[in-house]
């Protein structure tokens, strides 16, 4: 017996599992979507603890993409409720198994809860002093991740998370289709592992590291740190709450539904329902 569904069932399963978590209930989403942006959190924490002291960019993505799959992995295996991988919900709309009512409610609640599970650990994280690694760089590096996350243009931010949830709703998608835990947890880990090499936009993901970064600007050691590995005081001083959504989150959520809902959802509902 095969131990991996045909695209042809895998396509079936995601219908299912669209219908499933459109009828949680708003208090289930909401507590699983913290869930899951404290997990991928973790794993973006990680990454850049792991990455920070390292100059070469290439480098350190590489390193960082090695890491950053285990949130995902906790997210798919542990069980939590993520904005992004939910995009597929959009083929149990297109099967017309659950209204767009329920999805956009579905999707609210995730990402607000996302987005309080990723602060959550970002607050966490600042006040543990781990911010402080190797003299500050850690905290300079932190700002200037974040730094660079909103300095990015509208379309450029959109088409960085078009290609982010394209390769996260494909993980998401295989993973569907594995039998057991290790197949579930590689099937994971290399789509992953190439979005966080490649420095695509994923929307909760950033929820942790922009906010990292305005908790960690103020800080002045850090800020000094920031400024040595050349992020302008200018671009420190932009980066606030507000520029957070306006600058980075808006573009990228709309690129990551874009990404996910409409190159891997509808694509393979067409092809393999309708």
């Amino acid at each position: 017996m095969s131990n991996f569904l045909t695209p042809f069932d895998i396509a079936d399963f995601a219908v299912n599992v669209g219908v499933k978590k459109a009828n949680l209930t708003i208090t289930q989403q909401f507590v699983l979507g913290i869930l899951a942006g404290a997990f991928i959190a973790f794993g973006a924490q990680a990454s850049s603890m792991a990455a920070h002291t390292i100059s070469d960019v290439s480098t350190a993505k590489f390193l960082g993409g090695l890491i950053f799959p285990v949130g995902l992995i906790l997210v798919l295996m542990a069980g939590a409720e993520l904005f992004t991988g939910n995009s597929l919900m959009i083929m149990a709309l297109a099967e017309r198994k659950i209204t767009l009512t329920q999805l956009l409610r579905s999707w609210i609640v995730v990402y607000l809860g996302n987005l309080a599970g990723s602060v959550l650990i970002a607050w966490l994280i600042f006040w543990s002093g781990q911010l402080n690694y190797t003299a500050g760089l850690l905290g300079g590096a932190t700002i200037k991740a974040a730094a660079g996350k909103i300095s990015l243009s509208f379309s450029q931010a959109f088409v960085l998370g078009v290609l982010c949830n394209w390769l996260v709703c494909l993980a998401v998608w295989m993973s569907f289709g594995a039998k057991d835990g290790i197949s579930k947890a590689v099937c994971v880990f290399f789509p992953i592992w190439l979005f966080v090499a490649s420095g695509f936009e994923h929307s909760v993901a950033n929820m942790y590291y922009i906010p990292a970064g305005i908790l960690a600007k103020s800080n002045s050691s850090f800020i000094s740190k920031a400024l040595e590995l050349g992020v302008s005081q200018q671009v420190i001083d932009s980066l606030t709450w507000c520029t957070m959504f306006t600058r980075n989150l808006l573009p990228v959520t709309l690129g990551n539904i874009a990404g996910g809902a409409g190159l891997v959802g509808l694509v393979y509902w067409y092809v393999y329902r309708k």
